[in-house]
């Protein structure tokens, strides 16, 4: 493959961000082969590019990157590289996800989409006209528990939807002392916890139950100074905890939740569907459980057969060989990352879009403008 042409049997990768994400994705990247049997494509880690130019070099070192760049654009620019993953700040995602499509690089993008949902829009007039593929990184559809979530739901096993609710939960803001990273930065983030950890709590609702109809928003900074890395006090304006009462469009009414001030929390997304046939929960701390209650099972007598199951969904994919070392072996949280990259390398080599989609991101996006504009108004907004 050379001379700027892709091969078909291989797919170049340029990742922007060499962070905590930018690791993840990189674990993810190098495991796919072992994940997933007879790949029609070989994945080249072909360059990586962060601001603290150390980072990228020892990515090359220490990690197989071809090279260390010196700037986003040499990436995106590069005749070495078919697509662009893009692990840096919120507020950098428009500038590198619209220069990628233009060049036409694929595309997969942490989330949130961008800073706002001005930007957003902004994204999506570009991609929607481009034949490139691109995906969100909402990751957290892609464990089997979270897939066969959507199965019930959408075979009619809970039924009418009647209530749910939703928690995102960290404690890393409990401690004033904790000196700001730029996730606690509005300049950066665009936004606090809702948009960091929320895009993730408010898909996974969209993903199982549909569009949303209405909020109301509360978020809450609980410390209005923090310390920089410097030890000098600075004004927090970024939220540690948002709370959204909400309406869906196809009926039922659900708690979402998303906190950097849950104390003694780890990284626990939960959910609980009730429905009128049955009720379904989830736990990002064990997720290789699925847990369904149906509502139709006899209750006599001595309780019958009625109570809540549990479903071993583990690493039981539908892809041929996509379970390592094999579909009974627990799956932990970085499992569900490889499988999205994956999914996403298998749309680049298919020539196929990506899901959760770029709109689906953007929609998402919408949501959360719609929950700040609820808080700074408190009051009911419809979407």
């Amino acid at each position: 493959m050379h001379n700027g042409v892709m091969n078909m049997d291989e797919i170049r990768i340029g990742v922007i961000g060499f962070g905590f994400m930018g690791k993840t994705h990189t674990y993810a990247y190098k495991t796919i082969p072992l994940y997933y049997g007879n790949l029609p494509f070989r994945i080249n880690l072909a360059g990586v590019y962060n601001p603290t130019r150390a980072a990228a070099l020892k990515a090359v070192d220490e990690l197989g990157y071809g090279r260390a760049a010196d700037s986003p654009g040499e990436l995106i620019n590069g005749e070495d590289i078919d697509a662009i993953d893009i692990c840096s700040p919120n507020i950098y995602h428009k500038d590198a996800v619209i220069q990628a499509i233009r060049n036409g690089k694929h595309v997969y993008c942490e989330k949130p989409l961008a800073a706002d949902y001005a930007e957003a829009r902004e994204i999506l007039a570009v991609s929607e006209k481009s034949g490139v593929t691109t995906q969100m990184a909402l990751q957290y559809r892609c464990f089997p528990a979270t897939i066969r979530a959507k199965e019930l739901v959408d075979a009619g096993a809970i039924g009418n939807l009647m209530s749910f609710r939703c928690h995102y939960l960290h404690s890393g803001s409990v401690d004033p002392d904790k000196p700001i990273t730029w996730k606690l930065d509005k300049r950066f983030g665009g936004g606090g916890v809702l948009l960091d950890l929320g895009p993730h709590a408010l898909d996974l609702m969209y993903f199982l139950l549909g569009e949303y109809e209405s909020v109301f928003a509360e978020t809450k900074v609980i410390y209005s100074r923090r310390p920089d890395k410097n030890g000098s006090m600075v004004a927090i304006e970024a939220e540690d905890l948002a709370i959204l009462l909400v309406k869906m469009k196809y009926g039922g009414t659900g708690i979402i939740e998303a906190s950097k001030i849950a104390t003694g929390a780890n990284d626990e997304l939960r959910f609980e569907i009730h429905g009128d046939k049955g009720a379904i929960r989830f736990n990002l701390l064990n997720p290789n459980i699925l847990e369904y209650y149906d509502n139709t099972a006899p209750d006599q007598p001595l309780g019958g057969t009625k109570g809540f199951m549990q479903i071993d969904c583990i690493q039981k994919y539908r892809e041929p060989g996509s379970a390592f070392p094999g579909p009974k072996y627990t799956a932990g949280w970085i499992r569900a990352h490889v499988h999205s990259l994956y999914n996403f390398l298998d749309c680049v080599y298919n020539k196929k879009q990506g899901s959760p989609s770029f709109k689906d991101g953007a929609y998402i996006q919408y949501v959360m403008e719609k929950a700040y504009e609820s808080d700074a108004a408190k009051k009911w907004v419809i979407l």
